[in-house]
């Protein structure tokens, strides 16, 4: 029996974003099968230095969002880096940047340079505003990008500093938006045999989370707050404190979930409350219902508060670090975790969702040296003489 192919076996791409909207776009791919060159300036992309560094002055973020990826460098400000990558551009299915609007134009590799040379183009960019409108030169950081798109108004506790998560969360989901608009740009290509430009905005992909937000205010002019732990006009779902100082998440919402909830907290009273029997009744009484859940929480230590909840089938759950999922054996039995080796040691990476049954995605290797493969891409896929290649590296176009 043949094995199947990766859904991605075959496509070519060339990925000249730094930090992280665009190169998570590219891990996408790369995991579930895209051949994926990683154009980096000399000294490579900055990430390689951010966070916690391994004992090769390498950030342990990098083995993980470069795995799968081969490296070349090339000084985009010269003339021959330019060619070299448009020589690449050329050669790919799709092209993934996110420069600031105009910079690819300003070095002669925008989307018309490529309209002739290579049609079928998928030429994908990620920017903080989109490539036009009256914000598009502005930079666009995903820290402020979440706050115009309009995450961070209802994130918090209300009458206090809007929060975040420690995550750069907006760069993130402009990624997964970067990689579902490339596959589907790739399907249209089977019919029209055309690429496209593909425009991702940080800011609308933070807009895209927003649910109702924005029919609530315009059909009933309402705007939602900010909620602390909760959820507006969901009620019970929250954060309780139990005993051994612990919080576990308890939503209660569902009508009869809701009786099995308070029954397990010792309030029958409440459970058959008929104030209480629809998420209206309960949305009123919000502050009555969380203190109960408060109250029958502090009395006992967390693992005995979910094992009570889980046996009377009411959703929990904990609150997890690093170190508690890495020692969850649904975690494991799940292959969240994948290992890699660097220099000869071991270390876990996350695996990529979505599971495919029949072609999951994996790590191949994890992210490597900067320029690792400029040689090979350089003599392979360039087609550069030993000669050519030399000058050029002699004229720094690949770096020091």
């Amino acid at each position: 029996m043949n094995q199947r192919a990766l859904p991605l076996a075959g496509v070519k791409v060339v990925e000249l974003g730094q930090l992280l909207a665009g190169p998570f776009a590219g891990t996408l791919l790369a995991y579930f099968g895209a051949e994926v060159i990683k154009v980096e300036p000399p000294g490579g992309d900055p990430i390689r230095g951010w966070r916690t560094l391994d004992d090769t002055g390498t950030s342990f973020w990098w083995r993980s969002l470069g795995r799968n990826k081969r490296s070349v460098t090339l000084d985009l400000k010269s003339d021959a880096g330019r060619e070299l990558a448009a020589r690449l551009i050329d050669d790919s299915d799709v092209l993934i940047e996110n420069f600031r609007p105009g910079t690819l134009e300003n070095w002669g590799l925008g989307p018309e340079r490529f309209k002739e040379s290579n049609p079928g183009l998928i030429y994908t960019r990620i920017s903080g505003y989109g490539q036009d409108g009256p914000y598009a030169d502005k930079p666009g950081y995903a820290s402020v990008c979440e706050g115009i798109g309009g995450l961070r108004y209802v994130n918090g506790f209300p009458g206090e500093r809007p929060v975040r998560p420690n995550l750069s969360l907006g760069d993130t989901v402009a990624g997964l938006h970067a990689a579902l608009g490339i596959a589907l740009a790739l399907l249209e290509r089977h019919s029209s045999q055309q690429g496209q430009v593909v425009d991702v905005a940080l800011f609308e992909s933070v807009f895209n989370l927003l649910e109702a937000v924005i029919p609530e205010f315009d059909g009933a002019g309402e705007i939602r707050q900010p909620a602390g732990s909760t959820v507006t006009g969901i009620v019970p779902t929250n954060t309780y404190r139990c005993a051994d100082g612990k919080y576990v998440i308890i939503g209660g919402n569902g009508d009869s979930i809701f009786k099995r909830l308070m029954t397990t907290a010792e309030r029958p009273d409440l459970a058959e409350d008929p104030r209480l029997a629809k998420n209206p009744g309960r949305v009123e009484n919000e502050a009555e219902i969380d203190g109960a859940i408060e109250a029958w929480c502090a009395t006992l230590p967390s693992p005995e508060v979910l094992e009570k909840l889980e046996a009377n089938r009411v959703p929990c759950g904990p609150i997890y670090s690093a170190a508690d999922m890495m020692a969850d054996p649904h975690f494991q039995a799940r292959g969240l975790f994948q290992q890699v080796e660097i220099n000869g040691a071991p270390l876990k990476i996350p695996a990529i969702m979505p599971r495919l049954g029949g072609t999951p995605g994996g790590t191949r290797w994890p992210g490597g040296d900067a320029g690792g493969d400029t040689e090979s891409v350089a003599r392979g896929e360039l087609g550069l003489s030993e000669e050519e290649f030399q000058r050029l590296k002699a004229q720094g176009v690949f770096g020091a």
